[in-house]
């Protein structure tokens, strides 16, 4: 029987790491956005590729009836992955490049928020979600792995985890979730 015990405890200590490196400053400020935009009954957009897009759904979920649930308002949060229809549909019929982009054409406010998932932040079809929501003035949050890619640059605000590993960086994504959760949660009832 092989013993892992070694390698869990290598990666734990390496999240442990990361997490003990982020810039609560700007992750607090990311949150007020989100909290501003549920106090305006702005709807918010999220989106993502792969782990990502699993992550933008897991928000959803999490603020929809989680969060919104424990505060007696609705989140208006919308995850441009969750229909599979019209993404495929979208990235056949005109470039996948396109797939988030498009759903908010026409749909989007000013006062909107569009927060993008990319643990490279060069995500090509985030990008441009991203870029379609600051030309319009709705305010834009981008959550990033490695040095943040051009979604660190473009977002508004950022949620940012600087290690170059997309499994512990998907991890911390989840985190700023589940932690939302909790405070967000509390601080917003009544």
């Amino acid at each position: 029987m092989t013993d892992f015990t070694p390698d869990i405890q290598a990666y734990r200590q390496r999240e442990i790491d990361v997490l003990n490196a982020l810039d609560l400053a700007a992750i607090s400020e990311a949150m007020n956005v989100i909290a501003d935009a549920f106090h305006r009954d702005a709807n918010i957009y999220i989106c993502g590729n792969g782990g990502s897009a699993a992550t933008a759904s897991h928000y959803a979920n999490d603020f929809n009836k989680g969060i919104s649930e424990k505060v007696g308002k609705k989140f208006r949060m919308h995850c441009l992955c969750d229909n599979f229809a019209t993404v495929m549909a979208i990235a056949n019929d005109i470039s996948y490049d396109e797939v988030f982009r498009f759903q908010l054409d026409g749909i989007l406010l000013p006062g909107d928020l569009v927060i993008g998932i990319s643990g490279s932040g060069n995500s090509k079809n985030v990008l441009n979600a991203i870029e379609y929501a600051k030309r319009i003035g709705a305010k834009t949050i981008g959550m990033t792995g490695y040095n943040g890619g051009k979604l660190k640059q473009m977002a508004d605000y950022h949620m940012d985890v600087n290690v170059d590993d997309m499994q512990i960086t998907e991890d911390v994504h989840m985190f700023f979730d589940h932690m939302m959760y909790k405070v967000l949660g509390e601080r917003l009832k009544g």
